[in-house]
Formats: C-alpha cells, sequence, structure tokens
C-alpha cells in the first residue's frame, strides 16, 4: 500500500496527548477516526514526537498506509472535512515505503512561550505560561549555551520512561524576547520525555535568581532529574518543525 505523510497542526488543549490513552480524546485517535470515514477501513498512524497532554503543534508528521485511492490533494481536502476545527492537515506527500514519521526524522524543533507580564492573560491562557514577575532575559541567555552540544539530559528527562539512551544533541538553544512575550528555541536530534519542559522549568528559576546560570552544567553532570528544576506547564509547549534526510527546515 501507499505510505502518505501528513504534516499537522494541532490545539492541544482538549487531548491527553497524542497516543491513545484508555477513554481519554487524543488526537491520533481523532485523526485515525477521520481515516475510516474517509477510508472506511482502519488505518494507524505513527507521528514524530508523542507530545503530552496540552502541548500543541503547528508542524508535527504523521505517516500511514492506505490503498484507497486518492491523490495528496484530495487526502488533505477530505481529512480536513471531517477533522474537527482543532485539527487542520496542511499538506500531504506520497513518501518511500520505508519512510517512518518517528525513526526517519533527523531534527525536531519546539518552542516555548512565556508571557511574562503582571496582568493574567485571557486570550493566550492555554497558549502560554503566565510569569508576572519580571525574569532577568541576561541571566537566561547566560544559562542557555551549557545545554549546546551532545550531552546525557538524564537530569531533564521525565519519570516513568523506558527509555535506554539519554543522550542528545542540541543543535540549538535561541531565546527571543518580544515583550510581554519570551520564546524558547529548542533544535535537537531527539528529545527525551518532557525534556523541553524541564529545561524550561529549570531557565525561568534561573531567570527568577533562584539558581545561577553556572548551574546548569552541574545539573547535566548529576545525571539525575532531582538536580534540575520543575517542569513547566505543557501550554507552553508548541512542536514546530520536524526535519528529515535532505529537508532544512
Amino acid at each position: 500500500m501507499p505510505t502518505y505523510k501528513l504534516t499537522i497542526e494541532y490545539d492541544g488543549t482538549a487531548y491527553a496527548g497524542w497516543q491513545h490513552q484508555p477513554d481519554q480524546p487524543t488526537v491520533q485517535r481523532t485523526l485515525e477516526e477521520a481515516l475510516f470515514q474517509i477510508s472506511q477501513t482502519g488505518t494507524s498512524t505513527i507521528a514524530a514526537g508523542r507530545t503530552d497532554a496540552g502541548v500543541h503543534a503547528l508542524g508535527q508528521v504523521v505517516s500511514f498506509r492506505s490503498d484507497k485511492p486518492l491523490s495528496p490533494e484530495e487526502w488533505t481536502r477530505s481529512l480536513n472535512g471531517v477533522l474537527p476545527k482543532d485539527v487542520c492537515v496542511h499538506r500531504t506527500e506520497q513518501v518511500p515505503e520505508t519512510f517512518h514519521a518517528r525513526y526517519s526524522a533527523t531534527q525536531k524543533t519546539y518552542e516555548y512561550r512565556i508571557l511574562n507580564h503582571p496582568i493574567r492573560p485571557v486570550l493566550n491562557r492555554l497558549r502560554m505560561w503566565h510569569i508576572p514577575k519580571p525574569l532577568d532575559l541576561t541571566s537566561l541567555q547566560a544559562a542557555a549555551p551549557a545545554l549546546i552540544g551532545q550531552h546525557d539530559f538524564s537530569s531533564f528527562e521525565g519519570s516513568s520512561t523506558d527509555n535506554e539512551n539519554p543522550t542528545c544533541h542540541m543543535h540549538a538553544l535561541r531565546i527571543h524576547e518580544e515583550p510581554p512575550i519570551i520564546r524558547i528555541t529548542f533544535k535537537a536530534d531527539r528529545f527525551l520525555k518532557q525534556m523541553v519542559r524541564a529545561i524550561v522549568g529549570t531557565l525561568v528559576e534561573v531567570a527568577q535568581g533562584t539558581r545561577s546560570p553556572a548551574d546548569m552544567k552541574a545539573i547535566l553532570a548529576a545525571h539525575d532529574r532531582r538536580a534540575a528544576g520543575k517542569t513547566a506547564p505543557p501550554h507552553g509547549l508548541y512542536l514546530l518543525n520536524v526535519e528529515y534526510e535532505g529537508e532544512e527546515g
């Protein structure tokens, strides 16, 4: 059967994450139900990143196989015709049979958004982490370089995981300030469970003055989640982009 690659966007607010959960709404279930409506056949999907409950995506990649005789453009139109308003397909491509949305990925980019403003948000309350007290951007910028490169990121890995390889190569970590919004962008070959949120929570503690930028190296070296800071809430996190061999994000 032909293999297809979807690039999708979703608002994770109403979902218990990407992956199937018993008796819980998930993005995967929603997409597979839409595929069934179109093909009348059960279709399994594979995502590049298994985002947690409340996490959003602007460029999630999903692969599936189907013998339904539709062109990529017809798949896009048909899926968007039946998907709920908080999930959208941007693009469908037919790809080689060997393509795997998760294992074929070479780099992923996540972004975390913080609203650093004394007044609580309304429209963005489920889109950004609201921190009312001012953050020290100079300290934040000083802490980030320690995370660039190849490291054991065990200190930033969430609990209850069977992952056996804690090493990731962080290619870029950029901090952009557009007052009152702070965007922290991460590009790496792979990410551990809740790794970005744990790093953000720790960086915020640096920006609040409860940790020093120099602490980041010691936190990495500890290989212990207890050495790092709190986990930032999920609703500020976005999967922006997934790259594959021969592509540039």
